[in-house]
């Protein structure tokens, strides 16, 4: 399995596994997937401009195809706030009609040298993109009330592989917060996202296609496996005895460090011990 640790500054996105529902990290995400990943050129009206990675250039129309809505008010007031939090910079020439945006937050490298021939844009849902692990942190910070996507890419960009602080990683892709650890609770995702515990339970409901959903005994909380992380093999997801024999574990481990304090906090931090 292809390790994923979080030491790691930037996490793989498939162009073909975009966020789904509302939000601005979506919104973000299908910009990114459409933006250039070299230099080169790209034409637009009969004009041909300069790109670099990361950039788009064109016209209101392509912005509003990339985004999937019809207004244009309304895409220009997405570029806006994604242009408030740091996230992009954008021009509209009132001349030309030209658009540019530029991610601020691109990886520029990440899958070695960057092909020099021939188009500048990656065909629609295909490769990958490179997201900073720390990409929705800005959100927490700024106590930003996260929408369905915007929860979605936090769990992704939380998703670590074979990470030697976290045992349950190496049965699966987990998620795993750095203040919280890998095992969850409702209460400490709502407190994030700025929503009530029984919304996040019906986030994890709605996309169990992606984020499966393991409650643990007692008040221990639970952990959230990425079933469609991109690793080398296929993503097999672990059985409910073979979790709680790695629970046991942690906890024989731990047990000569006399943490007192809920379930979820000693679990969590004997985990941290492996």
């Amino acid at each position: 399995m292809l390790k994923c640790l979080m030491k790691y500054e930037w996490v793989k996105l498939r162009r073909d596994t975009l966020p789904t529902g509302k939000g601005i990290m979506g919104a973000w995400a299908r910009l990114a997937a459409r933006a250039a990943f070299r230099h080169g050129h790209a034409y637009y009206c009969g004009y041909k401009n300069a790109v670099s990675p990361g950039m788009w250039s064109g016209g209101i129309v392509g912005l509003k195809s990339i985004l999937g809505i019809k207004s244009r008010t309304q895409a220009l007031e997405i570029l806006d706030k994604l242009s408030a939090l740091g996230y992009l910079k954008y021009t509209l020439d009132s001349k030309t009609k030209k658009l540019t945006y530029q991610l601020t937050d691109w990886v520029v490298k990440c899958s070695g040298e960057e092909c020099m021939n021939g188009t500048v844009y990656a065909t629609d849902g295909f490769g990958f993109l490179c997201l900073p692990r720390n990409i929705t942190q800005r959100l927490a910070e700024e106590q930003y009330t996260f929408d369905e996507a915007d929860a979605w890419l936090d769990l992704w960009c939380h998703t670590v592989s074979e990470e030697p602080g976290n045992a349950f990683s190496f049965i699966a892709p987990a998620v795993q917060y750095g203040n919280y650890g890998a095992i969850l609770t409702m209460e400490k995702l709502g407190q994030r996202w700025g929503w009530e515990k029984t919304k996040v339970w019906r986030f994890f409901k709605k996309h169990g296609d992606v984020f499966a959903l393991y409650r643990l005994p007692g008040s221990y909380g639970c952990l959230v496996f990425n079933k469609s992380y991109p690793t080398d093999t296929e993503v097999s997801l672990p059985k409910q005895a073979e979790i709680l024999r790695i629970l046991d574990e942690i906890r024989i481990r731990g047990a000569n460090t006399h943490k007192v304090g809920s379930d979820n906090e000693t679990a969590t931090y004997q985990n941290s011990l492996r």
